[in-house]
């Protein structure tokens, strides 16, 4: 099954991305917390 996404779901997307940057000093940092909200989702769908 393909999953399609809505113009309205990337943009949210986008969105959380930027939060989660502009709050870190470094790219490293900002990799940690993609990575931990990624572990989160996971977590959830399990």
């Amino acid at each position: 099954m393909v999953d399609i996404m809505t113009d309205k779901q990337f943009d949210k997307i986008m969105q959380m991305i930027r939060m989660v940057l502009d709050g870190c000093k470094d790219l490293d940092e900002a990799k940690k917390k993609v990575d931990q909200l990624m572990e989160n989702s996971k977590d959830k769908e399990e």
